[in-house]
């Protein structure tokens, strides 16, 4: 297939009138005046916007399927999400007992191990517990959090530590200087959320290898002018990739710009953290066994406190542009390269020889019209 008259982004800049010629399930070649083959399909973009597929890497469940409940779940996401234009994803751990837990991620290996067919790909774990700060909870499951252990890690993975992509935890929990150091090491990236650190342990953990802050300024000490917090050290740190969630209830729309002021395109991630309520009608789910109510576009336990969101990805990116005055440019490097990049893909997030299907395509307005595949 060979798609003609579109204005490309590569991942960086937009290419106008470039052509995108796709063979199987990726780009097989970029440029211009292509030549199309006797029998070769040509697409008139006709000006529209093409971009990569979506990458998400913080989702925890999508159409009434969550991670933690195994492979077939996380088959379940990859094809709606696929469908969504989103090329790659890290399902989403809660915290849990480690059985539960070794189910879930021995769901996303199997998926890693045999991709689903038509599927966005499984790009590894991201465990968002158990090392976490108890009175920054939010909607974690608290009794399950417990101090960073290798040992207890490996075992939590049934000894597949390499499914894990990212893991977000509190640096300022005992021993966490070790266990950063060492999940760096094995090539994990690590993430500061769910935590009560100031801007000082902050700091030293970035020293130690975090460079990924979860959800910045949800379930996180505040920026405030005297103790900056998570949210003021990440901003000024400029190697820390941080994630944001658009949906318009997470994030004041100025926290919103102001992240994407200090960290630019290269290192704001939108992100979901959707909850199986995604895709779905309003009214009662679940999240990590507690009860959930979705009203208004917001996903909440009983007491008020959000529990992950029901956002999508073509949401976040229109509500960038169209609700948060993101510049096009940017916000299309938020949704795709930016967050690829913060887990160290090079193939994703970009439109280049070898880079997966689906593609998105978008009208002049930022209207998404579909995925191209």
């Amino acid at each position: 297939m060979l798609l003609k008259n579109g204005n490309v982004f590569d991942g960086e800049q937009f290419l106008e009138g470039m052509e995108v010629r796709l063979a199987g399930d990726i780009v097989a070649e970029t440029g211009y005046d292509l030549q199309a083959s006797d029998d070769e399909k040509i697409i008139d973009l006709a000006g529209d916007y093409l971009l990569p597929g979506f990458v998400d890497v913080h989702i925890h469940a999508f159409k009434g399927r969550d991670t933690m409940n195994g492979e077939e779940a996380v088959r379940s996401m990859s094809r709606e999400l696929f469908r969504l234009g989103v090329a790659g994803f890290c399902p989403t751990t809660m915290s849990a007992d480690e059985e539960d837990t070794m189910k879930a991620v021995a769901g996303i290996r199997a998926v890693m191990v045999q991709p689903e067919p038509e599927g966005a790909a499984v790009l590894g774990a991201h465990m968002e517990a158990p090392f976490l700060q108890e009175e920054r909870a939010g909607a974690q499951r608290k009794e399950f959090f417990r101090d960073p252990d290798w040992d207890s890690f490996v075992r939590m993975t049934g000894g597949c530590e390499d499914t894990v992509r990212l893991i977000t935890m509190a640096p300022e929990r005992k021993g966490s200087e070790a266990f950063i150091r060492k999940a760096v090491s094995k090539g994990i990236r690590v993430s500061a959320g769910h935590t009560s650190a100031d801007a000082e342990t902050f700091h030293r953990a970035v020293k130690w290898g975090i460079n990924h802050v979860t959800h910045t300024f949800n379930a996180q000490t505040p920026l405030k002018h005297r103790e900056p917090g998570i949210p003021g050290a990440a901003l000024t740190e400029d190697g820390v990739y941080c994630e944001m969630i658009c949906d318009g209830i997470h994030l004041h729309h100025d926290i919103v710009r102001l992240i994407a002021r200090c960290k630019g395109a290269e290192k704001a991630v939108a992100i979901t953290d959707a909850m199986e309520a995604a895709g779905m009608p309003e009214g009662n789910y679940s999240l990590g066994g507690q009860r959930v109510i979705v009203k208004d576009g917001a996903a909440r336990l009983a007491d008020g406190t959000l529990a992950g969101s029901v956002l999508t990805m073509p949401n976040a990116l229109e509500n960038l542009i169209h609700r948060f005055g993101i510049d096009p440019t940017e916000a299309c490097a938020m949704c795709t390269s930016a967050p690829a990049d913060s887990i160290g893909e090079t193939r994703f997030g970009r439109i280049t020889a070898g880079s997966p299907v689906p593609l998105t395509r978008w009208e002049r307005d930022w209207k998404m019209k579909g995925i191209v595949r």
